[in-house]
């Protein structure tokens, strides 16, 4: 399986994104799948997961801001950010909770900035 982070961009503070996360491949096997990013000069960090059956959890950096969503039949994961702040910029990879190493992406940058 092959994951593809898209949706990054330029964003003012206070804006949204909404990224997406395509698989090569089925995904309905792995249980639990998640949204990861890694500012300049930081480690990786894990920003919210969603199981097989829809249950979330985010980071507490991102509750009440950030919503995580899969649809199985897309073999795809979204990530809808809003209130963005400039703390939030970042490239943001999707993968598997806890994450597989064959696959990491390219991930897609988001910078929050005026």
């Amino acid at each position: 399986v092959q994951l593809q982070a898209s949706g990054g961009g330029l964003v003012l503070p206070g804006g949204s994104l909404r990224l997406s996360c395509a698989a090569s491949g089925s995904i309905f096997s792995i249980n639990a799948m998640g949204w990861y990013r890694q500012a300049p000069g930081k480690q990786r960090e894990l920003v919210a997961t969603i199981t097989r059956g829809g249950t979330t959890n985010y980071a507490d950096s991102a509750k009440g801001r950030f919503t995580i969503s899969r649809d199985n039949a897309k073999n795809t994961v979204y990530l809808q950010m809003n209130s963005l702040k400039p703390q939030d910029t970042a490239v943001y990879y999707c993968n598997a909770v806890p994450p597989i190493a064959q696959y990491w992406g390219q991930g897609t940058q988001v910078t929050v900035s005026s």
